[in-house]
């Protein structure tokens, strides 16, 4: 259990990496003009991550969940791989990248590294982490709650980006 704890820890620390690097690409969006769209979510969607992390933990600790390696390891691999791939989509988009949506006029489309496959691979990493960080120490119904309303939170998140993309020349 003491290892779930660190991997969840570090993924907070992880978390607050992005925190500051978008904190810094949104600072060097302003100042060229750019402006974000789609801000209402936003809260909601900075409590579902850290309800994620809050809920791992207290699933495993209140509900004695077991950690089943035959679960628990194939789950840890989609983890590190949804890090792997949040981490391309960050390096690919540079000062673009952002966990706001922020439009810059004059920057185009990244149509490089993992957008030449997926339009939005960066949420794939959200899906396929918020599923597995749980199961990884099988805390099902974290897993089971984070899929669900994060769902409807990228349904809208990907509205509002798709809007503000269709305004960037391709």
């Amino acid at each position: 259990m003491i290892g779930y704890l660190i991997l969840l820890l570090a993924v907070a620390a992880e978390r607050v990496l992005e925190l500051i690097v978008s904190r810094r690409n949104l600072r060097w969006s302003i100042e060229r003009g750019g402006t974000e769209v789609g801000a209402g979510h936003y809260p909601a969607m900075v409590t579902l991550h850290t309800g994620l992390l809050i809920g791992c933990a207290a699933e495993v600790l209140l509900a004695d969940r077991p950690f089943l390696p035959a679960l628990g390891w194939p789950c840890l691999g989609l983890v590190l791989a949804s890090q792997a791939l949040r981490w391309w989509c960050i390096g690919t988009l540079g000062r673009q990248w952002n966990t706001r949506i922020v439009v810059v006029a004059g920057l185009g489309l990244v149509r490089t590294g993992p957008y030449r496959l997926l339009r939005h691979p960066n949420y794939v990493a959200v899906v396929v982490e918020g599923a597995a960080l749980p199961l990884v120490h099988t805390a099902w119904l974290t897993a089971a709650i984070f899929t669900v309303v994060n769902a409807v939170l990228l349904r809208t998140r990907i509205r509002a980006e798709n809007a503000a993309l269709a305004t960037v020349p391709t």
